[in-house]
């Protein structure tokens, strides 16, 4: 099992003494047992050739699908320029521009990232990104917490369940008390929000839209400043160019995931987690921010500005030290907003909202759905099956469709991007009736 650490048998039980565990499979046993490898059949070594060969037979197995899954990462668009320029090795091999006189071209593309960010969502400011959605939207709740001094997060079921563990995981370690919104109807229920919006509550935490797809009533924002606690909006970037900002409804902190703005599924990531805010929290936003200057010649110039706020300064009195960014993955999204344009992320929007409304009428002609609500989505949305989905998405992933999310009380989320076709939403109904 040890056979590719550098470790000595020694070596290995002193560490474990150290750590007080028995044996190294104890590290792992919070793992479940269904995810763990116990037999894993590793060659002691390959010559080039033969690693080649056995990588690309790897790769061969992997099956393509049409996929009608969303959930929080999405089938979309990716101009083929993008990874052409992405794999140039001054992008691959850049890191801590901490030098401006030697990454300018680092610096201005973050400034980009930064601005496009603040274009779409009408926040003031923008840091220069954080790892991912999930984790941004925990950073945004630290940073409520360290303006209004308070310990308590409102945070609506309807939020995606993954970001909704990560989040819990973070407050934990800070003992931050943590109460849900109810939903209702797949929606944050406004009336339970509002009955739990008292003076310990430093924010209040949704989507936009939800898990669900939903377009959510935020008519409860102006309680919540009322309350003086903060607004804090985890949004889809690229519903912004068709729908209100989170500006315009009130929101105090934006974050989420830049996924949506052309980034490939890729398995899971990397994916590109995003913040902006209004000016008047600007010292409390957590990670890099560059600005522009100009130099002593007068020149425009890039530098990484206000790092007192976290790495330069006690742990203790940091609000994150977040001191790292996703500047590799914020460039795709560049090049992507840049291609496309406005009437570019126009198109790619209402094409997206088109094809999940056209998938939702085919679904009901099938007569194996109902609909459960009529509040608006945008691509994503939620049926009732008369059907065991189960053994639909079996048959489905028979045909090459990877369908929907199964959820409680035989519920399925559906999805449809910019991806999808009529055929293909078309041969998802055919598939369906045949069932």
């Amino acid at each position: 099992m040890y056979k590719y650490f550098p470790h000595t048998q020694k070596d290995i039980e002193e560490m474990l003494a150290r750590i007080g565990v028995e044996k190294v499979e104890d590290l792992f046993s919070d793992v479940p047992n269904v995810a763990i490898h116990k037999n894993m059949d590793i060659p002691s070594s390959l010559s080039e050739i033969e690693l080649r060969k056995h990588v690309n037979d790897l790769a061969n197995k992997n099956e393509s699908f049409i996929c009608f899954r969303g959930g929080g990462s999405y089938d979309v668009y990716t101009p083929s320029v993008i990874p052409a320029i992405l794999s140039r090795q001054e992008f691959l091999t850049s890191y801590t521009p901490y030098q401006p006189e030697i990454s300018q071209g680092t610096l201005q593309y973050i400034f980009e990232f930064q601005s496009m960010i603040c274009e779409l969502t009408g926040m003031d400011v923008s840091n220069a990104s954080v790892y991912d959605g999930a984790t941004a939207t925990a950073e945004a709740i630290f940073m409520a917490v360290n303006q209004t001094k308070r310990k308590k997060i409102l945070i609506s079921e309807t939020v995606n369940p993954n970001t909704l563990e990560v989040v819990k995981t973070y407050m934990k370690y800070r003992n931050y008390e943590i109460e849900m919104i109810k939903s209702k109807d797949f929606a944050l229920d406004n009336e339970d929000l509002l009955n739990k919006l008292d003076s310990n509550v430093a924010c209040v935490v949704t989507s936009y839209p939800n898990y669900y797809g939903i377009i959510e009533d935020y008519s409860f924002v102006n309680s919540v400043k009322e309350n003086k606690s903060l607004f804090i909006l985890n949004s889809d970037l690229s519903i912004l160019p068709i729908l209100k900002s989170p500006k315009e409804l009130g929101a105090d902190i934006v974050c989420g995931d830049g996924q949506t703005l052309g980034i490939p599924l890729s398995f899971g990531g990397p994916y590109v987690g995003y913040m902006a805010c209004v000016e008047k929290y600007l010292r409390k936003l957590p990670g890099r921010i560059v600005g522009m200057t100009n130099d002593l010649e007068g020149k425009r110039g890039y530098v990484l500005t206000l790092q007192a706020r976290e790495q330069h300064i006690r742990r203790e009195k940091a609000n994150s030290n977040i001191c790292s960014n996703q500047s590799l993955m914020a460039l795709h999204t560049v090049l992507y907003t840049s291609l496309m344009g406005k009437a570019g992320l126009k198109e790619v929007a209402k094409r997206a909202y088109n094809h999940a409304h056209y998938l939702k009428e085919k679904m009901l002609e099938t007569k194996k759905f109902t609909n459960i609500t009529d509040k608006p989505f945008f691509k994503e949305f939620v049926l009732h099956g008369e059907i065991d989905l189960v053994k639909l998405n079996q048959k489905l992933a028979e045909n090459g469709v990877l369908g929907g999310i199964i959820l409680d009380g035989n519920n399925y989320l559906l999805c449809a991007t910019e991806m999808r076709t009529k055929e293909e939403i078309d041969q998802f109904k055919q598939i369906v009736e045949e069932l």
